[in-house]
């Protein structure tokens, strides 16, 4: 006999950060306020940018468009969870669980890529400056977008096609504070071995392959600048790179992305799996802006210039 899918009918119910009455409030002040410096430190820098021609150049086109894609993934999720947060039903329906997880996944492997084509900026731009224009042009950098754009539509579409397959016929209860793929899978009375086998392989592919681009970036990077005989040179060469991607950073987005999604579903923590996931989706975006501005010059200096004329 087919199991019926009854969540296409009742759909779920978002446990959230806390199930503790007390800690709904101060948990909503806390996300509310981290939410509106993610919003308006990263509309600060496409503002910065855009305004100023001379920072119209590959690296600053792809921080710009970083930036928004940040916009976009904390407001997939942190709304909802802040509305859920004083909210007694905590309800969200089947179609918007899947929609939810769709742009989620899209919008984080978006950042993603567009992390690794910041790489490939300062590769090109240290390792090889004197075609630099000819490499990184225009269309280059318009179809690096756009690759990163598809790669991560189509990896979110073929997710959620598998998990609209999929029957919930017990407990609705999603122990977290949006629709994400673990969580959703063990709810599942279905058979998701082979579903997880194909979201595990699809998952590595995808993920892996940004990541050990910026690795082999900034490995022949470091080659590259050791080589430079003066030692003004060298940190020249370094200051380039430092404003625009963090070690720390990437290892906070990258490292719990790994944590939360490379493990077989058994091994599946509800409490640790919400902190790896907080700070990939709201931590991590409200650092950015910080990140590739404080030790930039020009994004200082147009900082200063924006803030200046909105007082004036």
């Amino acid at each position: 006999m087919e199991t019926k899918n009854h969540s296409s009918h009742s759909g779920f119910i978002l446990l959230g950060l806390s199930s503790n009455p007390q800690l709904q409030k101060p948990l909503f002040a806390i996300f509310l306020i981290m939410y509106l410096v993610t919003v308006v430190g990263n509309v600060l820098i496409i503002l910065a940018i855009h305004s100023d021609s001379r920072l119209h150049t590959p690296m600053y086109f792809f921080l710009s468009n970083l930036s928004f894609i940040d916009i976009c993934f904390t407001t997939v999720i942190v709304p909802k969870m802040l509305v859920n947060l004083l909210s007694e039903t905590k309800a969200i329906s089947f179609v918007g669980c899947l929609v939810q997880m769709y742009f989620f996944m899209a919008c984080g492997n978006t950042d993603s890529y567009l992390l690794a084509s910041m790489a490939i900026d300062r590769l090109v731009a240290i390792c090889n400056p004197f075609h630099y224009d000819r490499v990184m042009n225009p269309r280059c950098c318009l179809l690096m977008l756009l690759g990163s754009c598809t790669i991560s539509h189509l990896h979110s579409l073929l997710r959620v096609l598998l998990m609209s397959r999929l029957s919930f016929c017990a407990s609705h209860v999603i122990k977290h504070f949006f629709c994400d793929t673990q969580p959703v899978l063990k709810l599942s009375c279905s058979d998701t071995s082979s579903s997880q086998i194909v979201v595990m392989t699809e998952t590595l592919a995808v993920i892996a392959t940004p990541f050990l681009c910026i690795l082999f970036s900034y490995l022949q990077i470091i080659i590259t600048v050791l080589r430079i005989p003066s030692a003004a040179g060298k940190w020249k060469a370094f200051s380039t790179c430092s404003s625009h991607l963090q070690a720390t950073v990437v290892a906070l987005f990258y490292g719990s992305v790994i944590y939360v999604y490379f493990r077989p579903l058994s091994m599946y923590s509800v409490v640790k799996d919400r902190i790896a996931t907080v700070m990939y989706t709201v931590v991590t975006p409200m650092l950015n802006p910080f990140i590739y501005s404080l030790r930039n010059k020009d994004m200082n200096r147009d900082l200063r210039k924006l803030r200046d004329r909105i007082h004036s």
